[in-house]
């Protein structure tokens, strides 16, 4: 799989569609979704924002480096904490793709540990890529695994880990997932339990190597392939892809000694507590889909960057947050409303828009 990324900071293991798969629009692609089509099976146009979102992304990134940095160390000391002195990083193509790099970055800083780290694709309602996990399985040993992620928004991609790894053939593969930031309280190996900005989130392929989400479809997609992806060669003279991780590892501190929190700190306010807020916001707005849901600043930026979106919420408490500069921006752009509505896990929630109303 071609990328903007070093083979040294990641090994890929996707398939590359580029020219097999015509990227559509949004409005279409949202109507075949909702009609019945998996998202997997189509790929969104990718495009440079305007000058003005970008001036928001650079800002961001000066602001917001140093806290993504102190979450990646502490994730990392989690890891090798509870995970032993090799665990093998598997990030989850491709929001997962800059955690990883980080991560190894730092233990390799801090620890002088060069940790394995691989991507491969996990695709919501069709599951984990088993040929990509089976060629891992071949090289590693099944409980040196551990994926990783950007962020938690509701937990469904660990839903579907945890129901894809209940599988003999998986037998010692921990359905942990690590992340840089849960508010939803459903892993204890995250850096934070807060929704911050992680400066990634607000770009696509031009933070993230270059390379699309990931794609399965039947008539590209073999039965012996790995999950596919696109490489937008194109927008190569746009990538910021090691701006990124370039600028987050200069805040890195990897002076100071371990500092594990007691579980019991991870654990609280309780497992399913971003759920049950997610199904508490689809009972206010009579939404029946709970996917059309998508809390958190991670994921509410995917919705204004790659969905139709219907209305952003954002709590009352964060109104001039500058994490969420970005959302407002975009939602300007997109003639979104913005509604505040208080919120207990995160700062802001995007909602898409029904078929019916597109």
């Amino acid at each position: 799989m071609r990328t903007s990324y070093d083979i040294d900071d990641v090994v890929l293991l996707l398939k590359d569609v580029t020219g097999l798969v015509k990227p559509q629009p949004a409005k279409e692609r949202e109507r075949l979704i909702q009609s019945g089509r998996h998202y997997c099976e189509m790929l969104p146009v990718e495009y440079v924002p305007t000058s003005e979102y970008m001036d928001m992304y650079k800002k961001a990134l000066e602001q917001y480096a140093a806290p993504t940095a102190a979450a990646i160390g502490k994730l990392a000391d989690k890891i090798i904490h509870f995970k032993g002195a090799d665990p093998v990083l598997i990030s989850i193509a491709r929001a997962g793709i800059p955690v990883g790099i980080l991560l190894k970055r730092f233990i390799k800083a801090k620890y002088n540990l060069d940790l394995k780290h691989y991507s491969i694709s996990i695709i919501r309602g069709r599951g984990i890529d088993d040929n990509a996990l089976k060629y891992i399985l071949g090289r590693h040993a099944p409980e040196k695994l551990l994926f990783v992620d950007g962020w938690i928004g509701k937990g469904a991609i660990l839903n579907e880990l945890k129901k894809d790894l209940d599988n003999e053939a998986y037998t010692g593969i921990s359905p942990d997932i690590a992340v840089v930031s849960d508010p939803a309280y459903v892993t204890r190996l995250c850096g934070t339990h807060e929704d911050i900005l992680i400066p990634s989130s607000c770009l696509n392929c031009t933070v993230s190597g270059l390379i699309s989400r990931t794609f399965l479809r039947d008539d590209i997609i073999k039965c012996d392939d790995f999950h596919g992806a696109v490489y937008y060669g194109e927008l190569k003279d746009n990538d910021l892809s090691y701006g990124f991780i370039e600028e987050v590892e200069k805040h890195f501190d990897i002076s100071g000694t371990d500092n594990i929190p007691q579980e019991s700190d991870d654990t609280i306010p309780g497992l399913n507590c971003g759920m049950n807020e997610v199904l508490e916001i689809a009972r206010h707005f009579n939404i029946s889909d709970i996917n059309f849901i998508k809390p958190g600043i991670g994921e509410t930026t995917r919705v204004l960057l790659r969905r139709i979106p219907w209305k952003i919420l954002v709590d009352p408490s964060y109104k001039d947050d500058m994490t969420l500069r970005h959302i407002i921006r975009l939602a300007h752009e997109k003639n979104t409303r913005v509604q505040f509505y208080s919120l207990k896990n995160y700062k802001c929630c995007g909602i898409i828009k029904k078929l019916a109303d597109i």
